[in-house]
């Protein structure tokens, strides 16, 4: 009996083995095109525009500012607000809440065009802690960076454009 158990033993090591490496994103420097899109991203943008696409169709503008930050370490941080937020805070002596905030490790799938913000802290949207926010990218002629929001069946329901601060 002992022999099989150390087959057993052995087999599962090696199955554990195995799918780490499979799980493993693969390294930019193994993967020019990955090291090129990478690149591409390290800086820091503002938002231009924040628009949401409602299921019953038409666009919103949801009139936000804000800033996006990716490093040359894997991480990024955002911050993002409506616009009359200082308005509105003015108005009243209650505290007065809007927008986003959050960062994390961040991963590429280049096949996809999709960018993965990992969410490791976020002061106003504590259930977004330890989520994934997945980005679907696109870098226009113009040199805007484009990081759209798809619901589960694909559509997408919102899109960010951001551009770099030179």
């Amino acid at each position: 009996m002992r022999p099989l158990l150390l087959i057993t033993a052995a087999f599962a090591g090696s199955m554990v083995l195995i799918l780490n490496l499979v799980g493993q994103p693969v390294d930019a420097a193994d993967d020019p095109q990955l090291a090129a899109v990478k690149k591409q991203f390290v800086g820091h943008y503002e938002l231009v525009s924040f628009i949401s696409y409602p299921a019953g169709g038409g666009e919103v503008d949801n009139n936000y500012i804000g800033r996006i930050m990716y490093d040359e370490h894997d991480q990024m941080s955002a911050q993002g607000m409506p616009k009359d937020l200082p308005a509105r805070a003015a108005q009243t002596t209650e505290l007065v809440r809007g927008g986003f905030a959050y960062w994390g490790p961040v991963t590429w799938d280049v096949s996809q065009n999709k960018v993965t913000h990992y969410v490791e802290g976020s002061p106003t949207r504590g259930s977004w802690v330890g989520e994934d926010n997945v980005r679907y990218y696109e870098f226009t002629a113009d040199g805007l960076l484009k990081l759209s929001i798809r619901d589960d069946s694909g559509r997408t329901t919102g899109t960010l454009t951001w551009r770099r601060i030179e």
